[in-house]
């Protein structure tokens, strides 16, 4: 057995769990909680993530200001860029109305971006506007209230520029749903370090087979997941791959990250 000792309002709180070579999974070690990117150190994670009361809201107050940021956030798109491009759509939603034709859109994406004072251009600019206008023409056809969380991810994938991550990132934002996976490169690459995903794991080919992976995988370390991929999404994105490859050399590499 191990045990995980912290604070909470100046209190010691324990997490224990099981021995490292219990298997998790078949074939898939709990592994030791100080080493990284273990499973053990993944459900450490988001033990002591979850001490600090998480913000529980979305990005967006409707369900078309969610899709805006989960699409201009998506496809590559930096997350300060995605960002800084969705809080000048949404500024202009606001101020005129939920749709947006596709001229002004083209408009509102083509206009530099100021990003951590750094003048930033929003990339494919005229594609994504035409996603944009095409989501919000198509949003207000879709009644998110008789929909469970599936439902909805499968009606927002027929938006045009919407697949299975965008829209399994806007139903967690709406509802932090458990039942869908936001299957980012940060997400594929912890999940193959762990061995829960294969080396070749792409999401393109096979994302609901490796969403059920996912899933049974936060399931079996008994955390949500959506505060799993939430927790894995900020401390993989934080590790250039050069030092994580380090890391993952080293045996029982302690790693001490900020919550």
């Amino acid at each position: 057995m191990q045990q995980v000792i912290s604070l909470k309002e100046g209190q010691p709180i324990f997490l224990h769990l099981p021995d490292a070579d219990a298997e998790v999974m078949p074939s898939v070690p709990w592994g030791n909680f100080t080493a990284v990117f273990t499973p053990a150190f993944w459900a450490t994670q988001v033990w002591m993530d979850a001490l600090d009361v998480p913000d529980e809201s979305g990005l967006g107050e409707t369900l078309a200001e969610e899709v805006v940021a989960c699409l201009l956030g998506g496809h590559g798109a930096p997350a300060e860029v995605g960002l800084a491009a969705y809080d000048r759509v949404r500024s202009y939603m606001r101020a005129n109305g939920p749709r947006l034709s596709l001229a002004q859109a083209e408009a509102l994406l083509s206009e530099p971006l100021s990003v951590l004072g750094r003048s930033v251009r929003y990339r494919f600019a005229k594609q994504r506007a035409g996603y944009l206008h095409g989501c919000l023409e198509g949003v207000p056809m879709i009644d998110e209230a008789q929909l469970n969380d599936r439902e909805l991810r499968d009606s927002l994938c027929s938006l045009p520029g919407i697949g299975p991550k965008t829209a399994s990132w806007v139903v967690r934002n709406r509802r932090r749903s458990d039942d869908v996976a936001i299957l980012d490169v940060h997400i594929i690459r912890a999940c193959r370090q762990i061995g829960v995903f294969p080396a070749n794991a792409n999401p393109a080919t096979d994302y609901f087979g490796l969403e059920k992976k996912y899933l049974d995988f936060s399931s079996a370390i008994g955390v949500r997941a959506s505060m799993l991929d939430a927790v894995m999404w900020k401390i993989m994105r934080s590790v250039h791959p050069r030092l994580l490859q380090t890391l993952m050399n080293v045996s029982n590499q302690a790693l001490v990250l900020p919550h």
